[in-house]
């Protein structure tokens, strides 16, 4: 059965949107340096945050599917980026991330080979990091408010 996820955003100025989704709200935001006000993650922090976030999930239900002993992870991710398509500069590169690079640090007793078969069944589950690895399709329709 799948399930459906969804968010709702209003836009506050030109670089600072309200999103809500079930009963959250989060705000996203440029910083300074990006035209900016700085009241919240940007959209690209924000992926990497919810990279982050699944890899926590996905990684205890694995654990713990393992039998491996799991007391907390520690994730660190960074991106690399050319802001100059984004920013309406002519310029061949994508505009999204150029690579991604994901360190876990796992409070673990377990072995060197559980923890690699660990990780390898957390990168097939991910949700997030299939969405960033894969193509997706994304359908965009506009309609006057």
């Amino acid at each position: 059965m799948d399930l459906k996820f969804s968010v709702s955003a209003v836009s506050e100025t030109p670089t600072r949107v309200q999103v809500k989704t079930r009963n959250f709200t989060m705000y996203v935001d440029e910083p300074p340096q990006l035209g900016g006000e700085d009241k919240g993650a940007n959209p690209v922090e924000y992926l990497l945050a919810a990279l982050a976030g699944c890899l926590n999930v996905v990684g205890h239900m694995v654990a713990k599917e393992l039998n491996m002993k799991l007391d907390g992870l520690a994730i660190e991710i960074e991106g690399v980026l050319n802001p100059a398509k984004f920013q309406g500069k002519p310029n061949a590169e994508r505009a999204g991330y150029k690579e991604i690079n994901v360190t876990i640090k796992a409070k673990t007793n377990a072995s060197e080979d559980v923890l690699k078969k660990w990780l390898q069944i957390v990168e097939s589950r991910c949700p997030v990091s299939d969405n960033i690895a894969n193509p997706t399709p994304v359908k965009f329709n506009v309609t006057r408010a």
